[in-house]
């Protein structure tokens, strides 16, 4: 791989993104918000089959893991379009391959599907395989906030909000703004923020890139979540995010790993390295203390 190509990217992550999210606010614009169902399935599979295409054309030789290309998924359809959603890279291929972009085409589809709601995003990611054959990781990674009008991705040099340079800001001292979910924020993090003598705020957001971003825009301080998830929940927020030099790992501090055989990536933590053992020695103890 050429270095004009490393950088390229980048951006080629954050144009697809942002191109993904005008679609999606075109299909809001179109079906309107009386059929959830409708609205939701459409936006998914249009901003899937406009990645999947574009990937396509512009990295022929890259495998692609996509949410909604997984054979579980093949039975939906779009409004006006009877095709199945184009499938992901098989799985044999995808584990050989030296590159994967990994995409989640709607972040956040409830969100998407009511009105006036901003927390969903598009994600674009792109793992790759370290020299030698090593296990590989992160590249490149943008998240599209298309409500919001802002994209976030890396860059050669870090990342980037828009135009601007981006990096994870520090928390006020003694207080902590956790993003949590809107529907089901996990138990422990409720007793966490008993445990941790700061004053704690949970903070209700939609989308998981959604949350990872409001961390690094400064709009919370951290994300923590264990509820279950999937490599497209978090690939391209936790690139972003490392990029900004923000702490991104497992619950327990172990490394997020990408382009497994099973895509389930059930927990993580994002946050500023300053908060990182704090929260990671809380959790730990409180997850002692719940019960088998």
């Amino acid at each position: 791989m050429t270095e004009h190509t490393a950088q390229d990217d980048h951006a080629l992550a954050g144009r697809l993104a942002e191109a993904a999210g005008r679609l999606l606010l075109g299909v809001r614009d179109e079906l309107g918000f009386a059929d959830a169902r409708a609205l939701k399935d459409t936006g998914d599979l249009r901003a899937h089959e406009y990645l999947m295409a574009a990937l396509a054309e512009c990295r022929p030789g890259d495998a692609i893991l996509s949410e909604e290309g997984r054979t579980s998924v093949a039975g939906k359809r779009a409004r006006g379009d009877e095709r199945a959603p184009t499938g992901n890279t098989a799985t044999g291929d995808r584990l050989a391959a030296d590159r994967v972009w990994i995409i989640d085409p709607l972040d956040g589809t409830r969100e998407f599907s009511e009105e006036g709601r901003r927390d969903w995003a598009v994600h674009v990611a792109l793992w790759e395989r370290r020299a030698g054959g090593g296990a590989g990781g992160l590249t490149a990674g943008a998240v599209a906030l298309p409500a919001q009008g802002v994209t976030l991705r890396t860059s050669p040099d870090g990342a980037l909000a828009g135009a601007e340079p981006l990096r994870v800001r520090p928390p006020r001292e003694g207080r902590l703004r956790i993003a949590v979910s809107r529907t089901r924020p996990p138990q422990f993090v409720t007793e966490l923020a008993g445990k941790l003598g700061l004053d704690v705020e949970l903070v209700p957001i939609g989308s998981a890139g959604a949350k990872i971003s409001a961390v690094l825009l400064g709009d919370v301080d951290a994300y923590l979540h264990a509820g279950g998830q999937y490599e497209w929940d978090s690939a391209a927020p936790a690139a972003v995010a490392l990029a900004a030099g923000a702490h991104a790992s497992r619950i327990d501090g172990s490394p997020l790993a990408y382009n497994r055989r099973d895509p389930r990536l059930p927990d993580i933590l994002v946050c500023h390295p300053v908060s990182s053992s704090t929260l990671l020695t809380g959790i730990r103890d409180v997850s002692d203390a719940l019960p088998e």
